[in-house]
């Protein structure tokens, strides 16, 4: 390749197809052994799972059980908006028997790879069987017709979670058994966990039942348990926030006397920090209510590093923060 032509392509371009070209003889080495085994569980083998998110890798622990060895990519305090793919994630892409994605364009750098990668094992979306009446109205920066941030409500995930146990059972049909009954008790704990997150939500006075975070990923928590949201910035984090963006924020809350904003774990708080100050400025006092998880959960191995526990922070805080 010369020089000029080297200068015409994209920096991004040349990784993600340097990426996939490594994947992609990896792959090649390796199908010939997976083909030999068969599948993971008929050779006595664990599955191996790589889910993008920790909420989904959550998901696949409590559904695979003992049968499935799960991989994460993206850790606490990760933004999926922004990331990147790294060559050790595409490593753990390729030694994976099956991927388990978000979808909706939450892993918006990824996407393309994801696709590729699914030309040659399975490659699944775990947002694929919500109703399509059940998904929120996507933003023009996100570049998807639908809002991706479905784990909020607690009934789309209880979805995601049947969705993880059909595939399971399909790739290793020997376990099926278990995955089915992993599923319907942890299905169990998550109707639960949503009659614990409406009884909860409800208690705060109406007049006093709006949630304002650093970005718009609480839509469908607003629509699901009866709150009314306001995001600093929009669905995406791909771009900071604007001075009107704060503006417009800050006269909202001085207008509403609302009392109370939230800063988030995978979003930095300056923005936030500043509508405060506007507020305060104006003779309108306000305070952070705490940190809430959002594209993001807890430390592994805290409690707040389980989908169920991310739940249960949020909306302990929340409730006391506005109550």
């Amino acid at each position: 390749m010369n020089k000029r032509f080297k200068a015409a392509v994209p920096r991004r371009a040349l990784i993600a197809g340097t990426l996939f070209l490594v994947l992609v003889a990896a792959s090649a080495c390796t199908d010939g052994k997976r083909a030999e085994q068969g599948a993971a569980g008929e050779a006595g083998q664990k599955i191996k799972a790589t889910a993008t998110i920790g909420m989904i890798s959550d998901i696949v622990g409590r559904v695979g059980g003992n049968h499935v060895e799960i991989t994460g990519i993206m850790r606490s305090g990760v933004d999926p908006h922004l990331y990147k793919a790294s060559q050790g994630d595409m490593r753990k892409l390729d030694q994976a028997d099956i991927i388990f994605y978000n979808g909706l364009h939450l892993e918006g750098k990824m996407q393309d790879i994801l696709e590729k990668i699914g030309k040659q094992k399975p490659v699944v979306p775990v947002s694929k069987n919500i109703a399509q009446d059940q998904l929120r109205s996507g933003s023009p920066e996100m570049g998807s017709d639908h809002d991706p941030h479905i784990w909020f409500n607690v009934q789309n995930w209880m979805s995601a979670v049947a969705t993880v146990r059909d595939e399971l059972s399909t790739l290793d049909a020997a376990h099926a058994e278990d995955y089915k009954a992993n599923a319907e008790a942890y299905l169990a704990e998550l109707r639960k966990l949503d009659d614990y997150t409406r009884e909860q939500i409800a208690s705060i006075p109406e007049a006093q039942r709006v949630l304002v975070t650093a970005h718009d990923a609480f839509g469908y928590f607003g629509d699901a348990y009866g709150i009314q949201v306001k995001g600093l910035q929009g669905m995406s984090t791909e771009s900071e926030a604007g001075s009107q963006d704060v503006t417009k924020l800050r006269d909202y809350l001085v207008e509403h006397k609302i009392k109370a904003i939230f800063v988030e774990s995978s979003v930095p708080r300056k923005a936030i920090d500043a509508v405060i100050q506007g507020a305060a400025q104006q003779g309108h006092t306000i305070k952070i209510g705490g940190e809430l998880y959002s594209d993001a959960m807890g430390e592994e191995g805290t409690e707040d590093g389980t989908y169920i526990g991310m739940v249960k922070h949020n909306v302990n805080t929340i409730v006391k923060a506005l109550n």
